[in-house]
């Protein structure tokens, strides 16, 4: 099947303003499952851009704005052929069939800064690490219980809340939901990344929480899996309707648009964004 993804974001400013070079991360991941077609990308605000691939091996646009300006516009245009898949196809290795998994000693030094976790606060049982369980069957009931207990905000600006802070609230946006699920894989001695990306439906099936958005979630290194994808925020592994545009160690690795600008005072500022995901001809 093939989907359009039209997204548009626009920053305006009360006066013009010299602005930072930008990072631009909106741009389908391709794999075996996903097919690009075509594309269109634009920076506005006489932008030069660049197109580069990260530490992450995201492909980003680097945009380098020469001139002060009172707004510039990030668009993107892409169609894409999107290949069904069942998100349980796969066989652990024999060593990740109980958390903790136990890694090889490269495994171990690639994923370092993967598992280190910064949340001191113990996390509800069942999140929290317990030795020997079952890891398809925890992981499950960890999307389930975040689903259950945590409520779903939409919120387009700001960091993750710090996880202590969700499950005292217990409602977030999906950004809180994905910092959530890393902190707690990671205190069960999995590798876990953050991804950012976009979330379609189907016309004709039921609607998920944050479909046709930028949604964020987590992939969780699983040894006979490979990066698994775990959407907490509607508690189900990911399939094929979760296209992912970045993944990174921290909220800042997949932010869609990285940037400020250079002044000595705060200057009023407002963004606006759309975001339209449908089935192309």
């Amino acid at each position: 099947m093939k989907i359009r993804i039209d997204y548009q974001a626009t920053y305006e400013y009360d006066e013009r303003v010299s602005l930072s070079p930008h990072i631009i991360r909106v741009f389908p991941r391709r794999d075996m499952f996903t097919r690009v077609i075509e594309q269109t990308f634009h920076c506005g605000g006489g932008a030069s851009v660049q197109f580069q691939r990260d530490l992450h091996d995201n492909e980003t646009a680097y945009c380098f704005f020469p001139t002060d300006a009172h707004r510039f516009e990030v668009t993107l245009d892409a169609v894409i052929e999107v290949t069904p898949r069942n998100p349980l196809d796969f066989l652990l290795d024999t060593h990740a069939l109980t958390l903790p998994p136990v890694y090889s000693d490269a495994e171990t030094a690639l994923l370092a800064p993967h598992l280190m976790t910064a949340f001191a606060t113990p996390l509800p049982a069942p999140l929290a690490p317990e030795p020997a369980r079952p890891t398809v069957e925890t992981l499950i009931t960890m999307l389930r219980w975040m689903n259950d207990e945590i409520g779903y905000e939409r919120r387009d600006e700001g960091a993750p809340l710090p996880p202590e802070l969700l499950l005292d609230r217990r409602i977030g946006s999906c950004r809180d939901f994905m910092a959530l699920l890393a902190e707690a894989l990671r205190q069960n001695g999995v590798g876990a990344r953050l991804v950012s990306g976009y979330l379609w439906e189907e016309p004709a099936l039921t609607r998920r929480v944050a479909d046709n958005a930028m949604h964020a979630w987590v992939e969780a290194y699983l040894p006979g899996a490979g990066w698994l994808a775990l959407d907490p925020t509607n508690g189900v592994f990911c399939d094929h309707h979760a296209i992912p545009a970045a993944a990174g160690l921290t909220p800042e690795d997949i932010a869609p648009v990285s940037g400020t600008y250079y002044g000595e005072r705060q200057i009023p500022s407002r963004l606006t964004t759309r975001l339209r995901i449908s089935e192309a001809p």
